[in-house]
């Protein structure tokens, strides 16, 4: 055998390849979707609503919405498998100098920070069952953040199996909201969930309503990250998410009916820890040190999935861009990017560090990329439009079903959710981040194309 030819095979065994399971992607995602927005969400979404009718027709229109995206992601999934995942969408669309952006936001703040807020709510949780002292919440965040990086750096199969269980023990924590929600009710301790105002029209806030609930819903986009991993072919990441977005929206509306039940609609709309309310009326005192283990369990599933599909994005920039090609080894034992998962802890560790300093640091920055974030969702709607323009004759499993106007909803709810995320920032004064982050990223952006020259 040839040296060239020696270089290929190996060159093939140090990439991703096909080790999940169609349910291993579903935990994924549903582990990466269900995070701590269900807990605090529904009463904002019942108070902006004001009725029960409209509270849980937003409920609804967030799983639609949120399946008409997963189609569209499903056709650029299947169509373009990547580890890049939006990154690889957005770089066949617009080319790589515009990719670089949205991926030097990723790497750096979206999926690091909300890495490094996911470990400080479980460091708050945990601290009420066990203090480690004055700084017991950043002790936590770190050794959770050290652990479950050890963990997929083992490989895919044993973070896939952690994602796995986690994931099903989150799910059976909900289940336990939604029958304390029953117990409450059913036991006589609840008011009838149907008090409130009627229906009545539209509400002037609706789309407010929309805005939260789809932030709930965030993170369904990140199966896109392990469309090359996934076995059965290009169809099965499709199944994955329709599965999974199938799962989120029916346990998301049996625990909201469960917290309405629970507490009646006008005690969801004032509940400021609606979790623990429902867990206390359904099981006295103990049902609310229960609701901190659910919590503690929401985050750890988080986590550990914002881990395994944003490391591949650091892996994909390096394969890109020379002056982060140490990123770019795929260790094919593994079955993962080990240096893109260490720089990912890295960072968030550093995160971690700044949000002890700077008490609203890492969630002020997190304020502030949700912009970026939803304008890069947009462009990536939008790249459906351009791929099929300019890649006619490209094989395509999967097609989004009502094209055009399908893909139309999804774009426009995009730019709906820009604008109310641009008009957030402004309200907590958080654009001057923008500022600092963009110009840090300019300036690597210049190094990057020098780097390619040379």
């Amino acid at each position: 055998m040839s040296s060239a030819t020696s270089d290929r095979s190996a060159a093939a065994e140090e990439a991703p390849r096909p080790a999940l399971t169609v349910f291993d992607a579903v935990m994924i995602v549903t582990g990466i979707v269900i995070g701590g927005g269900i807990f605090s969400m529904p009463p904002l979404v019942a108070g902006v609503t004001g009725s029960v009718q409209w509270m849980l027709v937003a409920w609804l229109a967030g799983g639609v919405l949120s399946l008409i995206g997963a189609l569209v992601y499903a056709e650029l999934a299947t169509t373009y498998p990547s580890a890049g995942g939006d990154y690889h969408f957005l770089t066949r669309a617009y080319g790589r100098d515009l990719s670089f952006f949205f991926a030097w936001a990723r790497v750096t703040v979206i999926t690091t920070g909300s890495i490094a807020m996911l470990a400080f709510i479980f460091g708050d949780y945990m601290s009420r069952v066990l203090s480690l002292g004055a700084h017991s919440s950043t002790i936590y965040a770190v050794l959770t953040v050290v652990a479950l990086t050890a963990v997929n750096i083992v490989g895919l199969r044993e973070s896939s199996r952690t994602q796995n269980v986690l994931t099903m023990l989150l799910i059976a924590g909900l289940a336990l909201v939604a029958i304390a929600g029953a117990a409450s009710f059913l036991g006589g301790r609840a008011p009838s969930p149907v008090e409130g105002p009627p229906a009545g029209g539209v509400p002037a806030a609706f789309g407010l309503a929309m805005v939260f609930v789809l932030l709930t819903f965030g993170g369904w986009n990140e199966a896109a990250y392990i469309s090359a991993e996934v076995k059965g072919g290009n169809r099965a990441i499709m199944k994955a998410l329709v599965s999974a977005l199938a799962l989120i929206t029916a346990v998301y509306l049996l625990v909201v009916l469960a917290m309405l039940h629970g507490l009646g609609f006008d005690g969801l709309a004032k509940s400021k820890a609606v979790g623990a309310d429902v867990m206390t009326a359904g099981f006295g005192p103990a049902g609310g040190v229960l609701i901190g283990v659910v919590v503690a369990l929401t985050t750890l599933t988080s986590i550990n999935a914002t881990m395994l599909v944003g490391a591949r994005t650091n892996y994909a920039l390096g394969r890109d861009w020379p002056i982060v090609s140490f990123m770019s080894r795929w260790d094919g034992r593994r079955d993962a990017p080990v240096r893109a998962f260490l720089v990912q802890a890295a960072i968030a560790l550093a995160l971690i560090g700044l949000g002890t300093i700077e008490k609203a640091g890492v969630q002020t920055m997190v304020e502030f990329t949700a912009p970026v974030f939803w304008f890069f969702f947009l462009l990536t709607g939008i790249a459906l439009f351009v791929l099929r323009l300019r890649d006619p004759l490209r094989a395509r499993p999967f097609r989004v079903p009502g094209y055009p106007i399908l893909p139309l909803v999804f774009v426009g709810t995009c730019g709906y959710l820009l604008y109310s995320s641009l008009t957030y920032a402004h309200s907590r004064n958080a654009l001057h981040w923008g500022a600092y982050l963009m110009v840090a990223g300019v300036i690597a952006w210049l190094f990057a194309r020098f780097a390619r020259r040379g």
